[in-house]
């Protein structure tokens, strides 16, 4: 078409190929010498979306898959500071891709991997102290959990939001989310994230002042806690023997339970040198054996592992920990220590 456009033996009338031609050449209608075009924009700017999304290949989308888990180990390694509009900017991109997708088994894929990004920003504008934003991604990432069909994800969308409750005092609300997750997930979910969404209800139990439920449940999620935590299908869930320790302990901390130092105690010499431990854990942990400390009367112990924290919490820009720690009393120097 364009050959014999060149050498003069055809006139292009059709609006279509009009369009095509100013593509190709990069010319305006008048430089072509074709007549103004009248054009319907927003039907031509929606022609436009659909044909970028349905040329989407499955390649593409193994690529944003891949650049959800980088990032996801970037917040691992270093924290929210570096990871929180790269993650934005790419739930935009893909909500942009499949808003215009009408392939069902293409908008199921990126539905799945949307509500991947989702909680983990969600998780980390947590960490920056945005309780309101954490909750709306949360809340996002329940709806496309529905479109992928995966009662998993939306299982492991719900009990991360009831974290947001606990942290502005709504354990009761806490408490129901997470029952309610356990529901969705029932017998269909793989042992691991049926371990990780009883740890979580073990936690927020505590917070509810539910001491015996809290320990049942935390001993339930170590019953089920596959020998390999390791789980290609589940890569937002890190969890094993010293992640559930530590958990433990955190749940006893918010029971004022005197077992909360040696459970935290353990939690630290093995977070500390497994390869597998993400550092806001460990600026959790040690928030949590500030705390225990201090319950314990040990002054000492306190300092020592609020400075630790402290100092991570400054490196990574952890808002919720810097606050949290804001609110640690200190016993008496000179008060009663621990063994």
């Amino acid at each position: 078409m364009l050959s014999r456009w060149e050498n003069g033996r055809v006139e292009v009338t059709d609006p279509g190929y009009q369009r095509l031609f100013r593509e190709f050449y990069g010319r305006s209608n008048e430089e072509l010498g074709f007549p103004p075009e009248h054009v319907n924009e927003p039907a031509e700017e929606l022609r436009d979306r659909l044909f970028i999304a349905r040329n989407i290949d499955r390649e593409t989308v193994d690529l944003f898959q891949r650049q959800v888990n980088d990032l996801r180990t970037s917040d691992a390694r270093f924290g929210a500071v570096v990871v929180l509009d790269q993650l934005n900017n790419l739930v935009r991109q893909m909500e942009n891709v499949k808003t215009f997708s009408v392939s069902t088994q293409l908008r199921e894929r990126l539905a799945a991997i949307l509500t991947d990004a989702r909680t983990l920003a969600g998780w980390t504008a947590l960490d920056r102290g945005s309780q309101l934003q954490a909750w709306q991604y949360h809340e996002d990432a329940k709806v496309s959990a529905r479109e992928a069909d995966s009662p998993l994800l939306l299982a492991h969308a719900t009990a991360q939001q009831a974290v947001i409750l606990l942290d502005i005092g709504e354990p009761a609300a806490a408490v129901e989310l997470l029952e309610y997750a356990r529901h969705v997930a029932d017998n269909r979910a793989p042992s691991l994230l049926r371990s990780w969404l009883a740890a979580a209800h073990g936690e927020g139990l505590a917070a509810a002042g539910r001491h015996d439920e809290s320990l049942r449940a935390f001993d339930e999620a170590q019953a089920l806690l596959p020998t390999n935590p390791i789980d290609p299908e589940l890569p937002h869930l890190m969890l094993n023997d010293g992640h559930l320790a530590r958990w433990r302990g955190s749940a006893l901390v918010r029971l004022a339970d005197h077992n909360a130092v040696t459970n935290l105690e353990a939690a630290v010499r093995e977070l500390e040198t497994s390869p597998h431990s993400a550092i806001r854990a460990q600026l959790h942990m040690y928030a949590d054996l500030a705390f225990a400390y201090a319950t314990a009367g040990d002054s000492k112990g306190a300092l020592n592992y609020a400075a630790k924290a402290r100092q991570l919490a400054s490196r990574i820009g952890s808002d919720r920990q810097r606050q949290r720690l804001a609110k640690l009393q200190l016993p008496e120097i000179g008060g009663p220590g621990v063994a």
